[in-house]
């Protein structure tokens, strides 16, 4: 870990010398960024993941309309570059106070609102090829984890298997964790906790062994990252429980492909090996669950069109679906499987699709 801090560290001071040396040529401080716009984005096919095209921006310090971002730019390299130094961890809200200032002799601000530093912080994600967290700024806490799993975080040992109903909450950066055991077959990642709550009781994982991990919706950075490493590292299986909706569809999209918001790090927090294990319009028909489906809204059907264009959405096992959905205009929520009881997830459902292999890519 301490090779990775120095790494950022250099990134950060190299970022600083080479505007340095620009001003030293007498020329105009310049700072390439590479669009982060949708125009930008391509499904890029042999890493199976979204990513960033070649298009560049280039933010000039002598420029009009650039010179305030110029400087909001290096002032949270240098903010970051500290941190990263001191070994302190901070989150985004912190970030825009500990920088928000009136510029001497003049009635200009440093930043007026948090949505002008955030995006400065992607803007270093992008021009040093790191994590935010790697800068040691934090986001908010989601998602919760169980498993015979063993680890190591700032000192503190904690056993994922000993933590009661809850589990282990996510942090937001799992860049420091260390893994001291891992005892697992794969990972089942549930959209909601419900589903969680009752696979947990149930002691799924440890009957399955499993490690199973609730993202509580959209995965947040956090979740998707600690489920990229505990599959890279461990050589892991990873299944993905959601709703039979275009939006719980898309969410397992952002776990196995990444998002076209953060196409510039799907490498980091991308899993292409994921398979879909959750709900499916033709799993009403073949486990019987009419009586408990939803009737899908305008803007639910709108999603699966858009869903449906998608390059990572060809496959014609998702086009079925996508079509049966448009077609019958219905949903289903994982808890639709209760209907046929309690334990019908943990005892029918998940181990009849994980025995026949019955996922979807």
């Amino acid at each position: 870990m301490k090779k990775v801090k120095a790494e950022i560290s250099k990134k950060l001071e190299e970022l600083g010398l080479k505007i340095w040396k620009q001003i030293e040529r007498g020329e105009n401080p310049v700072i390439e960024i590479p669009i982060r716009s949708l125009s930008n984005v391509i499904f890029d096919e042999k890493s199976k993941s979204l990513v960033l095209g070649e298009k560049v921006a280039k933010r000039y310090f002598f420029h009009v309309a650039h010179a305030k971002k110029f400087m909001q730019t290096l002032l949270v390299a240098s903010f970051c570059k500290e941190l990263v130094d001191q070994n302190l961890h901070t989150s985004l809200r912190d970030l825009f106070y500990a920088l928000k200032r009136t510029l001497p002799n003049s009635k200009e601000n440093t930043f007026d609102e948090q949505r002008e530093s955030d995006p400065i912080v992607v803007d270093l994600e992008v021009i040093l090829n790191v994590l935010r967290e790697q800068l040691h700024l934090n986001a908010d806490v989601r998602g919760r984890v169980v498993g015979d799993v063993v680890i190591e975080d700032r000192g503190d040992t904690i056993d994922w298997s000993k933590l009661g109903s809850g589990g282990w909450a996510i942090p937001s950066n799992v860049e420091d964790i260390e893994f001291k055991k891992v005892r697992a077959k794969y990972i089942l990642v549930v959209e909601k906790n419900a589903a969680f709550e009752r696979l947990h009781e149930d002691k799924f994982w440890k009957k399955n062994k499993a490690i199973l991990l609730t993202t509580q919706g959209q995965a947040a950075r956090g979740a998707r990252r600690l489920i990229q490493r505990l599959s890279t590292e461990f050589d892991l299986p990873v299944y993905v429980f959601t709703d039979a909706d275009s939006y719980g569809w898309y969410i397992y999209s952002v776990i196995k492909y990444g998002s076209m918001s953060l196409a510039h790090i799907s490498d980091r927090l991308g899993t292409p090996s994921a398979k879909f294990i959750g709900l499916t319009i033709s799993d009403i028909d073949k486990y019987n669950l009419h009586n408990w489906t939803i009737k899908a809204k305008e803007v639910d059907i709108k999603r699966a069109k858009e869903l449906m264009r998608y390059e990572w959405f060809k496959h014609p096992k998702w086009q079925k679906e996508l079509k049966l959905m448009i077609k019958r205009k219905i949903k289903a929520e994982l808890e639709a499987l209760s209907g046929k009881g309690l334990k019908f997830v943990t005892e029918t459902y998940l181990p009849t699709k994980i025995k026949e292999q019955d996922f979807l890519p």
